[in-house]
């Protein structure tokens, strides 16, 4: 235990004050103070602002404390002489309205038979002069009575009875100071104005309430509108404080899931105001944020939107909160209306007092003669001195305020303030003056609530549980905490904790046909709930439509959104979605993949079915095959009619002219074959075209293969002793190994189709909307033995044509034989490749094409030279000549 001695002195604090200090250090862990107070001379407060306030006795006295004036005061103190003070020097309107609404709730609670009967409720209101120190002082005066000593108030005593509840806490530090010094001594606070979260904390604060919402739910609040508007780039200006810091905080919790993004955050400092605004002022400018987040006093905004209009910015949105949202300063003033035209804020929810205008406007000296608040505002407004006005009685004010009101005419009596318009008399929209009615009613109901026994039914029973004289703060902190009523308006009050159901207004500023902007009531805040009708705001355009504030335009459908790097998720690209993939729907993250059966359309925002696409008869592609098909056809049958007329002579019957007529005949079936590929396949098409293309090529290659062997075989035969090889080598033997080689290719074809055979099937892996309905080969193996078997057919061919180029006979088949393996191989080779390559009916287009060029290459290649003999050398048309060398 640590003990402190305190010699008190005149110009010391009290020793109530330091039992209250005192008891604030003990409650630290791990220390334990004491106190001796000896009284060496008569004390005083320190800084006591003497009787300036609003007094009416009461059974029940409640505390009020307001900033009436907000010019702070000067102390200037030595240990010697008495303190010195510089008065709060200017009368604020607005503070004026709020002591006056807690009178006028006082007076109407006084007169209600139901609410305290038999109790008359009084009140002590004084002058904070919006200084911590001030305020203090002031709620300590309240606590202990206002006795001039240094002993504690006595319950006993009616000239040193304390308030047992204050209504103040003007702004949020006020209300933790306040609340940390009277909680020791249990006696509850109640705030009209502060809103900052960390109130609610009971544990910090077990004694405070407040009929002011919190500030987070203003900051939600703001969020569901950025969200409802769909704005997704904003910038913000808040102040380097709580108030600021945490409403962006709250604003980003709020909205990340949402897609919002916050362009900037700049923050005002009050010491940096000048310097700061100017700093914001060029980010608004700079930024291509369109709607602008305003967190601050007004008094800093007011800075910021100056140096807008001098930047000449005035086509921003802006969203304000409750703190600038109402200020009249910033409305009647014709720059900031400029500047913040079609602002949408956040206010202090308003009510209507029944009576409360009668009853200010009715506001006389005469009829208040104790008034000292009243009669500074009548000299003020009227610039004369009411008659009933005695300095002796006041606070002693400094000398030039004195001087100056003895300098006043005295007043005529028929000033009235029925005809004044200002804030004190304006109340159309009552919002901290509401709030104050709200706490009176608070207090008279936990009031009520403590005294009132269940038999009491009349004011003048004057029957009560508990006495007036032993209103206890701590049992006054229990009731309050458990208060639930109506209010005059019919509004449900309560407490949770230390809030009360949060509820705002939604103000807009709109302009008046004569350029002026008025604040216009256009939804309201209930909760997290915003109820509000689009149509009824005014937007910085001037116009009714909702005006937009992105970083990027969304992503229309068709689009996928592609994030910058190193920029916000607000900031992006859109991207066309890729073939068969589609996006429906307005700033999409991703495109989604058509089913196989369908694909994208045009605009890749919906998916159609694909449609059924072959070779067909009808198209260009198609007629041109067809034609070159039929004119192979046409040819084919042409030679095969000269050879058929012309079968006698030399040039036919060289080298079986049998082989030559099945030559010719397998060619025009090599032909027609290929026009089997052209048109819808069907199941038997599939199987068939495949088999007979196999077929026709292998005769038309075993029929050339025979036929150089022969030659071969004829010239070998020539040599001394190899009479006997053309025995093996007859017609027969010609036939019957073309019948062979033939029948092979058949048998591989009969194996393929009947395990395995081609079936029509859409090809589905072609991109594209079209889809290729085609032969699928479920059997690669099948069709490559089939191209195998005839590539090694004409690889034999040619090696055997290339063998018996040279031979000395003056008409040499070989070589003819060996040019158009030549072209076959050339063409069956590059078709490979293009075959695979080749998306859908192309494909089958390449296979037409080389089913035809290698035909053609045979037909051309043996039988073009013969014809021209035929027919325009029949000269040359005999054995002699076929067979010099």
């Amino acid at each position: 235990m640590a003990w402190i001695s305190w010699f008190c002195t005149r110009s010391w604090p009290s020793s109530a004050t330091l039992v209250l200090l005192v008891g604030l250090v003990s409650r630290q862990p791990g220390l334990r103070v004491g106190l001796q107070v000896v009284h060496t001379l008569t004390c005083s407060r320190w800084g006591t602002p003497g009787n300036r306030g609003l007094f009416q006795d009461g059974d029940i006295v409640i505390g009020g404390l307001f900033h009436i004036h907000y010019t702070p005061p000067t102390i200037e103190h030595d240990f010697t002489d008495e303190p010195r003070y510089k008065e709060c020097t200017v009368l604020e309107h607005l503070p004026l309205q709020y002591i006056y609404s807690m009178v006028f709730a006082v007076e109407e609670i006084n007169q209600n038979p139901t609410l305290l009967p038999g109790v008359n409720l009084g009140y002590h209101i004084r002058d904070s002069c919006a200084l911590h120190p001030w305020a203090t002082q002031a709620a300590l005066s309240l606590v202990n009575g206002d006795s001039s000593s240094c002993e504690p108030a006595d319950d006993s005593s009616e000239d040193g009875k304390g308030v047992p509840l204050i209504i103040g806490g003007a702004s949020s530090k006020t209300a933790m100071i306040l609340s940390r010094v009277l909680s020791p001594l249990s006696v509850p606070l109640i705030s009209y104005q502060s809103s900052c979260p960390c109130l609610s904390d009971r544990r910090q604060f077990p004694n405070f309430f407040r009929t002011m919402p919190s500030d987070i739910y203003q900051a939600r609040a703001i969020a569901r509108l950025a969200i409802h508007f769909k704005w997704t780039w904003i910038g913000a200006v808040v102040a380097n404080n709580d108030y600021g810091l945490m409403a962006v905080k709250v604003f980003q919790e709020e909205t990340q899931e949402s897609g919002v993004c916050l362009a900037f955050v700049e923050t005002l400092t009050r010491q940096n105001i000048a310097s700061d605004a100017r700093r914001a002022a060029l980010a608004i400018k700079e930024s291509t944020a369109k709607v602008i987040l305003v967190f601050s006093w007004y008094t800093d905004v007011r800075e910021v939107l100056l140096q807008l209009a001098e930047l000449n910015v005035t086509d921003r949105q802006f969203l304000a909160s409750e703190a600038w949202s109402t200020s009249g300063n910033l409305l009647q003033n014709p720059v900031t209306s400029k500047v913040a035209s079609g602002a949408l804020g956040m206010a202090i929810r308003s009510s209507p007092i029944v009576g409360f205008e009668n009853y200010v406007r009715s506001l006389t000296p005469s009829s208040r003669p104790n008034d000292d608040f009243l009669m500074e505002f009548w000299e003020q407004e009227f610039a004369c001195r009411p008659q009933t006005v005695d300095f002796t009685s006041t606070s002693p004010p400094s000398t030039n305020t004195s001087e100056q009101r003895t300098s006043l005419p005295i007043c005529s009596g028929e000033e009235s303030l029925k005809g004044v318009h200002n804030l004190f008399t304006d109340t159309s929209q009552l919002r901290q003056a509401y709030n104050v009615y709200l706490a009176v009613y608070a207090a008279a109901h936990a009031i009520h609530n403590h005294l009132a026994c269940p038999s009491t039914t009349s004011r003048n029973s004057g029957s009560t549980c508990s006495s007036t004289k032993h209103v206890k703060p701590a049992e006054l902190l229990q009731h309050l905490n458990n208060v639930n009523f109506t209010t005059p308006q019919g509004e449900s009050l309560y407490f949770q904790g230390s809030d009360v159901p949060a509820k705002y207004d939604l103000v807009n500023w709109q302009k008046n046909p004569d350029g002026s902007l008025k604040l216009v009531l256009i939804g309201h805040v209930d909760g997290y709930d915003v109820h509000l009708n689009d149509t009824d705001v005014q937007w910085s355009t001037g116009s009714f439509q909702v005006p937009t504030s992105v970083c990027s335009e969304s992503c229309p459908p068709g689009t996928r959104v592609a994030s910058r790097k190193g920029e916000p998720l607000c900031c992006f690209d859109c991207i066309p979605c890729a073939d068969g993939e589609i996006s429906n729907s307005t700033g999409s993250p991703n495109c989604e993949h058509c089913p196989v059966e369908f694909w994208s359309n045009a605009g890749r925002t919906a998916c159609i079915p694909r449609h059924l696409d072959f070779l067909s008869f009808n198209e260009t592609l198609g007629i041109t095959l067809t034609t070159v098909a039929v004119s192979g056809t046409m040819v084919t049958t042409a030679v095969f009619v000269v050879f058929l007329y012309y079968r006698h002579t030399p040039v036919v019957r060289a080298n079986n002219c049998e082989l030559s007529f099945l030559l010719l005949l397998s060619l025009k079936l090599c032909f027609l074959c290929s026009l089997l590929f052209i048109g819808s396949p069907s199941v038997w098409a599939c199987r068939f075209q495949q088999a007979a293309f196999g077929i026709s090529f292998v005769l038309s290659v075993s029929c050339l293969q025979v036929k150089t062997i022969v030659v071969l075989a004829a010239f070998r035969s020539a040599r001394p002793g190899t009479e006997a090889l053309m025995k093996w080598f007859g017609p027969g033997q010609q036939r019957g190994s073309v019948c062979v080689f033939t029948s092979i290719q058949i048998v591989i074809c009969i194996i393929w189709l009947s395990l395995s055979p081609p079936e029509p099937k859409p090809d589905f892996d072609t991109p594209g909307l079209k889809v290729t309905l085609k032969c699928a080969m479920d059997s690669v193996v099948g069709f490559s033995l089939v191209l195998g078997y005839i590539g090694l057919l004409a690889c034999t061919c040619l090696l055997l044509a290339f063998l018996a180029r040279n031979l000395p006979d003056n008409f040499n088949e070989a070589k003819l034989i060996t040019f158009s393996m030549i072209i076959f191989c050339a063409v069956w080779v590059a078709f490979v490749p293009a075959y695979i390559s080749s998306p859908g009916k192309y494909a089958v287009a390449v296979e037409i094409f080389a089913i035809l060029a290698s035909s053609y290459g045979l037909l051309f290649c043996i039988f073009a030279p013969k014809c021209f003999i035929i027919l325009f050398r029949p000269e040359r048309n005999t054995k002699k000549h076929m067979m010099a060398r």
